[in-house]
C-alpha cells in the first residue's frame, strides 16, 4: 500500500489513539497488561514510538516525526542509554536497562530522518 493511502493513515492515526500515552506509545492497552504473564502495569515502550516517528516520516509528516525523536532523544539518560520503557506521568525510565530494542530504534529512525544529510 502507498504511504498516503487513507487506510495506512486511518491505522496509524488509530494505534496513536488506543495506545498512545503523552505522545509516546504503549505496545498494548493497559487493559491487556495481563497479555505478557508479568505482575505491575506497562507504560510506554519505546521502539514503539520510534516506529511510530518512522511511519509519521513514511506518510510526510515529516516535521511531526522529528519533534518525536527529538523528545525520545531527551529520555537517554547522561551517557545516551535507554532502557526498555518510559513513564512520562513520571518521568522515568522503566524496565530492561540499557534496552537494545530501544536503540537500534533510535538508530533506524535517525537513518530514515536524517540518512540524506550530508555529515558535518
Amino acid at each position: 500500500m502507498p504511504p498516503d493511502d487513507p487506510r495506512v493513515l486511518g491505522t496509524i492515526d488509530a494505534v496513536r489513539a488506543e495506545l498512545g500515552q503523552n505522545g509516546f506509545l504503549r505496545r498494548y492497552t493497559p487493559e491487556a497488561t495481563a497479555v505478557d504473564g508479568l505482575p505491575g502495569g506497562e507504560s510506554t515502550f519505546l521502539v514503539c514510538s520510534f516506529w511510530l516517528a518512522d511511519a509519521l516520516h513514511m506518510t510526510g509528516r515529516t516535521e511531526e516525526a522529528r519533534e518525536l525523536f527529538e523528545r525520545l532523544l531527551g529520555l537517554a539518560n547522561d551517557v545516551g542509554l535507554l532502557a526498555e520503557e518510559y513513564d512520562p506521568v513520571g518521568g522515568r525510565l522503566l524496565g530492561n536497562f540499557p534496552q537494545a530494542f530501544s536503540h537500534i530504534g533510535l538508530v533506524n529512525t535517525a537513518l530514515a530522518l536524517f540518512g540524506d544529510e550530508e555529515a558535518g
